[in-house]
Formats: structure tokens, sequence, C-alpha cells
């Protein structure tokens, strides 16, 4: 079947789904497959189930007129996602970086949906599979698209860009992740900058960071917008006021100075807000809409969040974790003033390859030199290069550590809880 016959039949209801358990009706089931599952088993459930069509690429039943079958799902998927991109006819924001893209992209979400019907990435579909369901969920009531892309190798972004064909693009930063299969930083640089490359042949425009030298210094010459601290020149400009706990900046709009209280945890939120900002002047957000959007926003799933207990002062960040955010997190945690000792619960970092016990190593070091009272790890990455020490406690699962603070719980503490999302830390906020 052709991907102009599959999209007449996609716009009988504009809905897709990967799922065979949540099949809106007359959605279209796209038979999906990885190595612990595949989605061609059940193609007959979801039609079952409230789907108009199925579509499969392992098919050995009778013939059924509601059954397609093509040479590769998922390809199939992406190509009528890129079909539809270019019927919607709308302006695109694609979002790249190591660190803040989802912190980033909910920002600029909800600055544009001042003034405009928009749809942007949920939650954290922002790979090969989700950006097309990020796609197929606009419609033609939507003025415009946030795209977040999220890469863990060369070549990632590139196929995004090629699926989204975005017209404006940000690059948050770069930093230490993905080591597994980047390599090393400079190809985690380069695939990043895939973005700008994507642009600067299609002539789109870039929001970058000045602050950023490389990211600076790989968008010369296109046409781009600047935001960063300190340089009333800038389109957009910041400077932090206060970040304990929550970050409090004064940015300007043209010769207007606003102060905004956010409820983000962490300085290094400064140029994720910036972006934002500098996004929403562009497309014509009022300053005081935009002051107005940044205060409200209310950071979820564990990212840059605090939260006081009966017991203790929270900070968490434990949705994602690489070297980069990691210090980061736990050097504006060591500045933050508190009345609380500090604790720390630490969870791995993965995906590091090679580098992972050098890098895990080095974070402990730092750690170590700080003044945290208590010191939790988790994770058999940390068991590796924990050593003895009265302050630390060493967990292989983070199930022993709810265990832990269950039997031995600990009160009056200002704790940072930082790792990556596999570790689950999450868990063990409910006995602190």
């Amino acid at each position: 079947m052709e991907i102009q016959d599959l999209y007449t039949l996609y716009k009988q209801s504009y809905s897709v789904t990967t799922d065979s358990r949540n099949c809106p009706k007359n959605a279209i089931f796209f038979a999906l497959k990885g190595e612990n599952f595949n989605g061609n088993r059940f193609a007959l459930v979801a039609l079952e189930n409230g789907c108009s069509y199925a579509v499969v690429d392992e098919w050995e039943n009778e013939a059924n007129p509601r059954v397609i079958v093509v040479k590769d799902v998922l390809t199939t998927l992406q190509k009528l996602a890129n079909y539809h991109r270019r019927k919607l006819k709308i302006p695109i924001i694609a979002i790249a970086g190591s660190n803040g893209k989802t912190t980033t992209k909910e920002l600029i979400a909800t600055i544009l949906s001042k003034k405009f019907k928009l749809m942007a990435t949920q939650g954290n579909l922002n790979n090969h599979i989700g950006v097309p369901l990020t796609l197929l969920a606009m419609n033609k009531s939507h003025e415009i698209g946030v795209v977040e892309m999220g890469a863990n190798k060369l070549n990632d972004v590139k196929e995004l860009c090629e699926i989204v064909e975005p017209n404006y693009g940000l690059i948050t930063n770069y930093g230490k992740d993905h080591l597994e299969t980047y390599l090393s930083v400079d190809n985690v640089i380069k695939g990043n900058c895939e973005l700008y490359d994507y642009l600067r042949e299609t002539e789109g425009k870039v929001f970058v960071c000045k602050d950023n030298r490389v990211f600076l210094l790989r968008s010369e010459g296109m046409d781009r917008i600047l935001y960063g601290k300190n340089d009333a020149s800038l389109f957009v400009s910041g400077t932090i006021v206060s970040s304990n706990p929550f970050l409090e900046f004064a940015w300007n709009f043209f010769d207007h100075s606003f102060q905004v209280k956010t409820h983000l945890v962490g300085d290094y939120n400064l140029e994720n807000v910036l972006a934002a900002a500098a996004v929403g002047k562009f497309f014509g957000i009022q300053a005081k809409q935009i002051s107005e959007a940044l205060e409200a926003y209310q950071p979820k799933n564990n990212r840059s969040q605090f939260e006081r207990t009966e017991r203790n002062d929270l900070v968490i960040d434990a949705y994602n974790a690489n070297p980069t955010s990691m210090k980061a997190a736990l050097q504006n945690f060591s500045n933050m003033t508190s009345s609380f000792p500090k604790a720390v619960i630490l969870g791995d970092m993965k995906e590091l390859g090679e580098s992972s016990e050098e890098e895990h190593r080095a974070i402990l070091e730092y750690v170590l030199h700080q003044h945290f009272v208590k010191i939790y790890l988790v994770g058999e990455e940390f068991k590796k290069v924990a050593m003895k020490n009265e302050k630390m406690m060493v967990f292989p699962v983070v199930d022993e550590l709810c265990q832990e603070l269950d039997n031995h719980p600990i009160s009056g503490y200002s704790i940072l809880l930082k790792g990556s999302n596999s570790i689950q830390l999450g868990k063990c906020i409910q006995y602190l």
C-alpha cells in the first residue's frame, strides 16, 4: 500500500496506536517489534479492541482486508508521520541536547500556549518511535509543534530531522551522555549538531546560547537568535538572583527588566528558562505572559523538583543522570543554603560504556570532598568504586535502600536524589 493511500485511512480518525491494549476507536494499529516483543502477534486483538486497521510486517494468517502487510512497520510509521507533517504546514521547533531537553520543551510549550494551540512531545516520546507518534498526534487545529529529539548515537538526530522537517532548532547543551554508543564527547557534540546541519541546509533558524562557545562556533553563519547571561545586547539576557532552592532570575525584554521566581531547583536551569523566553519572544508572546508562564510552570516526573515532607527537604532530580548533569546537580546542592544537614542519594549513571567505572569514581571523589553528612549509593557501578567510609552506605538495588530507610528512618535532613531513571530512586521518596 502506498503512503498516500494509508494516509487516507489515517485521516478517518487521525489516530494511531502501538499498544493493542490501548485502542482508540478507529485508530490504526502499528505492530512494532523489538527484542522482547512482537506486535504482529496482537494485530487481531487490536482490531477486536476498536482499531479500524492493523499494519503488520509478519502475517501468516488468512488474508484480512483490515490487515495491511508492509515490508517494515516502523519505517511505514515514520513515512506516514513525515507525510502528515508536510500536510500540516505548521512551524515546528526541534529541541536536542544532552541535558534539559524535556524541561526546556515543557517551558517553551507553556509559554507558546499563551498564544497558540500547540502540540508538544508528551512524556519522553522523543526517539525514532515516539517522534512519529508525536507528529501523528497533531491535527489541523494545531498552529505550532514542539518536538523533543532524543539520541544515543550518531545519525539519530539526522534521521529524526528527516522525519520532522523542523523549521527551528535549539540544542540545550552537551555532556557525557550515552558514551557507550557515542564513544566520545566529540561525537556527542557532532550528534547533537546534526540539528544545525539540517537547518543550515534547509535555511531554518536556530536559537543559540552565546555562553556555549561550541554551539556558537558550530552555528556561525546560520540564521540564529542569541540568548545568554549578563549581556543586554542579546535577544534575551538574564541574571541569577537566587537559587535557594528555587531558581529566581531577572531578564531583559528590550528596555524592560522582569524578575521571575520559578519552581525549578538548580541554577543550571537558567539556560533553559532563557532559551524558552527567547523562543517565546520571537513568536510574539508578551514579556508579562512569558514571565507568568515561567513562574507558573511546575516541574514533574522527578525533574528539578523540590518537595518538603513531614521529615525532610528533598531535591528530586532522578529521572536521568550522566556525569555532566550529576556534577551540576551536586554542585548546586552543595551551594544551597540550608539549616538542615545534607545527605545525598545517588543512583548509577547508565550507558557510559568503558568509561563507566572512571566516571563513577570521579563523582564519588567529588562527593567525598563536600560537606554531606550521609551518602547513600545505589547500583552495581557505584558498588564497584565505593570504599569504606562512615558516612557511606551502598545498595545494589533501590529496594534494599527502601528497606534500610524503613528500618532506620532519617529526619531533619536536606536530601538530593539523583540517578538514572532505571535505578528507580523515586521508590524511596515515600520513606523520606
